[in-house]
């Protein structure tokens, strides 16, 4: 759906058709064709421009169907935009944009905060607001997570610096509400939803679960497949999913995550939250090389089981990034012991209580000094 229009579609004709039948749904003021105010939605965060033929504000579910089919009738593609964060250009077209306005905001938090109930245009900073309170947070930490909205993370599979793989949306996602491109709004929290979808779309989940036995059935494809998602991998759609799931319907929900609105409209998501430990440490280490730093980082993220080590981030420094704040005074003493290539690591633990996190130190310490790292400063909070 974000593709760029077919150069046979008179895009202004378009338009004006697509205008023509949403208009007895939608607000005027959230239907635009106008030079200037299409010229304003052009851009993203990202370095892109394409000014899209038509901008429209959606609100609904109701909307969301008949912009679909607007769209379809009229041979124009269609891209979905929730804030528009992201630096790879997913949210800019020259088609339709519909652009996610207020009706997306429900926020809801259950069981004590272990689960949360999300509409696509609450802002992730928000729902971790609404979290706090209990010591909890979502899985994804993405940077621009004051701004970033959880449409976005949704079809981005966006992660983040503590998020790492194990904690982003595919990973913590409990529930998943969307509405295909034909219309159908699958609930995968709601058996009579899942039971009705079952008996309209059986062809659609034969083919997931023909094409699942068939991965499966590939011992080399599914050992690439467990590789490349070890690591952070958002290229293309979530086909750890074929492997991951049996059942076709979870893994239509998993495919969903991450592809960027190509394959529906994400309404509403339920994740699984994770910890947020109120007692937090960090630490800049400097150690003599890049490949003791490495090491040591590896050692510190425990194979990628983060939780068990209670490390929530490690970030290398490399020298020039050093170089940048040798004028700091807790970094002057130690400028003289700087090599040529010795690279810092920013770490960050976490505990629940202060005895803990001591002993968090304790062996985070033991990791890095078996890689010959010397702490520069230390900040507790």
């Amino acid at each position: 759906m974000n593709d760029m229009a077919p150069p046979a579609v008179d895009r202004k004709a378009a338009a004006a058709g697509v205008v023509a039948r949403l208009e007895h749904l939608i607000r005027a003021d959230r239907l635009m064709t106008d030079p200037l105010m299409t010229y304003a939605y052009s851009g993203d965060a990202s370095s892109y421009r394409l000014i899209p033929a038509v901008v429209v504000i959606i609100n609904s579910e109701d909307e969301v169907r008949a912009v679909i089919e607007a769209a379809r009738a009229e041979g124009l593609p269609l891209t979905f935009r929730a804030a528009g964060t992201s630096l790879s250009g997913q949210a800019v077209t020259e088609g339709v944009l519909a652009v996610l306005g207020d009706g997306w905001k429900k926020l809801q938090v259950a069981d004590n905060g272990e689960r949360i109930t999300l509409g696509p245009a609450i802002i992730v900073a928000q729902a971790n607001r609404a979290l706090k309170p209990f010591d909890r947070k979502l899985g994804p930490d993405p940077a621009s997570q004051a701004t970033c909205k959880i449409g976005g993370v949704v079809n981005n599979n966006s992660s983040g610096m503590c998020c790492g793989v194990a904690y982003n949306t595919y990973h913590t996602l409990e529930r998943l509400r969307v509405m295909l491109v034909d219309g159908t709004v699958l609930d995968s929290g709601d058996p009579a939803s899942v039971a009705a979808f079952r008996q309209s779309h059986a062809g659609l989940l034969q083919g997931l679960h023909d094409l699942h036995r068939e991965v499966a059935a590939d011992a080399d494809l599914v050992a690439l497949i467990r590789r490349k998602y070890r690591i952070k991998n958002t290229v293309g759609y979530s086909i750890n999913a074929l492997i991951d799931f049996h059942d076709p319907v979870d893994i239509l929900v998993h495919l969903i995550v991450g592809s960027e609105g190509t394959l529906g409209f994400v309404s509403e998501v339920t994740y699984r939250t994770i910890d947020e430990h109120p007692h937090k440490a960090t630490d800049l280490v400097i150690f003599p090389d890049p490949y003791s730093a490495g090491r040591a980082i590896s050692r510190l993220a425990n194979d990628g089981v983060q939780s068990t080590t209670g490390v929530t981030a490690a970030e290398y420094m490399e020298r020039r990034a050093l170089a940048t704040v040798e004028h700091v005074p807790v970094i002057q003493p130690y400028v003289s012991q700087l090599g040529a290539e010795s690279p810092g690591v920013l770490i960050d633990v976490s505990a629940p209580d202060p005895e803990t996190l001591i002993t968090v130190e304790q062996c985070s310490k033991s990791d890095r000094d078996d890689e010959t790292g010397r702490e520069v400063f230390r900040s507790i909070g």
